[in-house]
């Protein structure tokens, strides 16, 4: 959003950058586009200086260590706020600062598995799964950044920076809603409930199996029921007594599932899926992860722009920005830097280091 980012490693490098022998996996080039990147070994006092000579003319610094880190290494919220009271300092975690569970790691596999994520996810009398994408990751980081945007709010009528957090396990909560929900309705309904709805209250929802892949289909009314048989051909269902509300249908929905999937077995997933958006029924066609990446629908709005990098000779595909403004143009994507490619410009530029400053600084291991 206009941000002029600089992404501060230690020397050796953030963890994801193990995941290939050489190289950049792509990973850190999906995830960094149009950022400086500079290393500052923050376990030195000389780095800690840096960062906090950098801090005076910054708006926003966000971090994700450990609680507890930021304090041992002298640049924390209470000592950086010194050096710049209107500097807004966001601090991202697994857990939160508080709280009985505020200590513990938290991978995103952690968070799925105590914040009730794999409780509700898989099939029914079949053991607990993790989502296949990384809901605390990145809904902890949505979060952090909403709070970041109403801290920078505040500080346009106020003048003063504050701390804002935000943990992966708190973000994840609200969207167990259904399965809350019906928990409080004291209902039979399980856990995990495969493709069907979370608190099975919808019918038909489910994804059906098609002769080239699987289909989604959903009926959010009952006008949508009547316009689903209408297109399968099955019109004899519509005054069925047992499928006339949704209720009833959910209380018959193996026969609904049968009925729909029959339907669907012997058609192509994308004609399933283009005959029932013409009819206004909520549907949609299960793609493949490469089928995402190359959906024309994402790269007309920009979300997966393709950019030149040197350790992907076919260029690579990034992420845009889901967010879209009508009085801001869209962002240009630059490629991401290599581990500490803008070090020296940085502390040039920003700090006014000489040439030789720099290179004595990198010769004590401070960058």
């Amino acid at each position: 959003m206009g941000a002029d980012v600089v992404k501060v490693e230690p020397p050796f490098g953030e963890p994801l950058r193990s995941r290939v022998e050489s190289g950049e996996p792509p990973e850190i080039v999906m995830l960094n586009s149009s950022k400086d990147a500079i290393t500052l070994n923050l376990a030195e006092e000389r780095g800690t200086e840096l960062l906090k000579d950098l801090v005076e003319e910054t708006d926003v610094l966000v971090e994700n260590y450990a609680v507890g880190t930021m304090e041992k290494l002298g640049i924390d919220y209470e000592t950086l706020s010194s050096v710049n009271p209107e500097l807004i300092y966001a601090h991202g975690s697994g857990f939160g600062d508080t709280g009985p569970r505020s200590d513990m790691l938290a991978m995103d596999l952690v968070v799925q598995a105590t914040g009730g994520v794999m409780d509700a996810t898989g099939f029914p009398d079949d053991t607990p799964v993790k989502t296949g994408i990384a809901p605390g990751d990145f809904l902890g980081g949505t979060h952090l950044a909403a709070g970041v945007l109403g801290a920078l709010f505040q500080r346009e009528r106020t003048g003063e920076g504050q701390y804002v957090e935000a943990s992966m396990y708190e973000s994840v909560f609200p969207a167990l809603l259904s399965q809350l929900a019906a928990a409080y309705k004291e209902t039979d309904v399980p856990p995990r409930t495969g493709n069907h709805h979370s608190s099975l209250a919808k019918a038909p929802y489910n994804a059906y199996e098609t002769q080239d892949g699987y289909v989604t289909i959903l009926c959010a009314s009952d006008d949508h029921w009547e316009t689903l048989l209408e297109v399968m051909g099955r019109t004899d269902l519509i005054d069925d007594d047992r499928f006339e509300t949704n209720v009833k249908r959910v209380d018959h929905m193996d026969e609904v599932d049968r009925v729909i999937g029959e339907w669907t077995a012997d058609r192509d997933r994308q004609a399933i899926e283009d005959r029932l958006v013409d009819a206004g029924v909520p549907a949609g066609a299960v793609q493949t992860i490469e089928e995402v990446l190359q959906d024309p629908h994402l790269s007309e709005r920009g979300m997966a722009p393709e950019v030149s990098h040197p350790d992907f000779e076919d260029g690579i595909r990034v992420f845009g920005s889901p967010i879209h403004f009508s009085d801001a143009p869209e962002p240009d994507v630059e490629p991401a830097p290599r581990k500490g490619e803008d070090t020296s410009d940085i502390l040039k530029d920003r700090l006014g280091l000489s040439a030789d400053a720099i290179v004595e600084l990198d010769e004590q291991g401070i960058l």
